[in-house]
């Protein structure tokens, strides 16, 4: 039993903004109110001056196992989503072998389960070995426990193909996941295609690439009545074409990560290979537009897609770098400079990590302190500084932009079922 007292519990799925106590008790949220009496026996947390919310939820993570377990695996994943506050995450089927199959999907769960903390749901692939060619098994690995569908990573090219996917998943009431890039349009580009990218002798990836599937995956999405996501949305057209789709009533949401709303392309000029992902991070006026459409709902959530990658991929040449940025311990913090710039307000931004991903997935769960809930919960620091070292992540992997860099915001502690699965140490 945990009593949690006199932090601003932050709750916009139940419309709270306010100084109060948090009562959890079997793994449940037992009470919030101005004041409760602490119970016998229950461990007292003083959270004055700090943020209480419902635990973060992450629908776009990669954690590289099976196959590429040097870089991440299930345990140490998950161990860096609880250290980030993330109660919640789903992993992407880009592994090797690619989560294809049921018998990939029951193997994933298992190894969760026995790492325990955070709680875990795999994405399944469209396609047969992320192909683009032949349609993955969905049926038989959503009863396996896969929780939406997507070739992350690359595009289904093929209009036939995505149309045929989008009404299989329609069928099973399946979220279906795009990676948004025309792929004859960027091969060979490492960043984004502006003036940057002409500085730097770089060959760029124009925005073009994303808007042309955005805007025809809505379309498919019309004609077929299914779920669709727009993964990492980087363009700022791509964000007007989810907004008049919304408009229209289209059963249409979408994501950005933190990097594409705190960076630019700017940050590309000394060749940082820690800032190359793709999609591209891109220009100032694209990285407002993403900022606006979080800020008026267009853009549903704020997911990491957490891609760690280990120094032989990160510490090369630009042009022979991966893509990825390694996200989950450095989101609440990165987020942050968007409330303290005033571009988001708190409630927005706590909002588009908690219930707002649950509404785009509601298989996940969570996102709500609401009194006979499960306790995922999670106490945040707005004002405390660290750097953010090698040392101070768990994730077996550091390609982050932030690495070495001091930042403002820490998470002090989360609970995934009641259970306290991280607490930061004191200095």
């Amino acid at each position: 039993m945990w009593l949690i007292q006199g932090g601003r519990i932050v709750d916009p799925a139940n419309g709270i903004d306010a100084e109060k106590d948090l009562l959890i008790e079997g793994g449940v949220i037992k009470a919030v109110d101005a004041k409760i009496p602490p119970p016998e026996g229950a461990k007292i947390i003083d959270a004055k001056r700090r943020i209480v919310a419902p635990g973060f939820v992450d629908i776009h993570v990669h954690f590289r196992e099976p196959g590429h377990e040097y870089k991440e695996d299930i345990t140490s994943g998950l161990k860096a989503a609880a250290a980030g506050g993330f109660t919640a995450v789903c992993a992407m089927p880009n592994t090797s072998p690619v989560n294809d199959d049921p018998a990939i999907t029951r193997a994933m769960l298992e190894r969760a389960e026995a790492a325990g903390g955070t709680r875990f749901f795999p994405i399944g692939a469209i396609t047969r070995g992320l192909k683009g060619e032949q349609l993955a098994e969905m049926a038989e690995m959503k009863e396996a426990g896969i929780v939406a569908v997507s070739d992350d990573g690359r595009c289904v090219m093929n209009a036939q193909i995505m149309r045929r996917a989008l009404e299989y998943a329609r069928d099973l009431d399946l979220l279906v996941i795009q990676h948004c890039e025309d792929h004859h349009m960027t091969a060979g580009t490492h960043m984004h295609e502006g003036p940057n990218a002409t500085k730097l002798g770089i060959r760029g990836f124009p925005r073009e690439a994303e808007d042309i599937i955005v805007a025809r995956d809505i379309i498919l999405a019309e004609l077929t009545g299914a779920r669709y996501h727009v993964a990492h949305i980087s363009s700022r057209r791509s964000v007007q074409l989810v907004r008049e789709a919304k408009m229209r009533g289209l059963p249409l949401t979408a994501e950005v990560t933190p990097h594409h709303l705190i960076l630019t392309d700017d940050a590309l000029l000394d060749y940082d290979t820690h800032c190359k992902c793709n999609p591209p991070i891109r220009e100032e006026s694209d990285r407002l537009a993403l900022v606006r459409g979080v800020a008026d709902g267009t853009i549903d959530c704020i997911a990491t897609d957490h891609a760690p990658h280990s120094p032989m991929e990160k510490d090369v040449e630009f042009d022979r770098a991966a893509v990825g940025v390694n996200g989950l311990e450095t989101a609440w913090p990165a987020l942050l400079t968007l409330v303290d710039r005033g571009e988001l307000s708190m409630r927005r931004l706590i909002e588009a990590l908690t219930i707002s991903p649950v509404r785009v997935l509601p298989e996940v769960g969570g996102g709500s302190l609401s009194p006979g809930a499960p306790a995922d919960v999670v106490i945040l620091d707005t004002e405390e500084r660290w750097t953010v070292g090698r040392e101070a992540l768990r994730s077996k992997s550091h390609n982050t932009p932030l690495l070495d860099q001091e930042v403002k915001g820490a998470v002090q502690a989360t609970f995934v079922r009641g259970e306290l699965v991280f607490e930061r140490k004191r200095a």
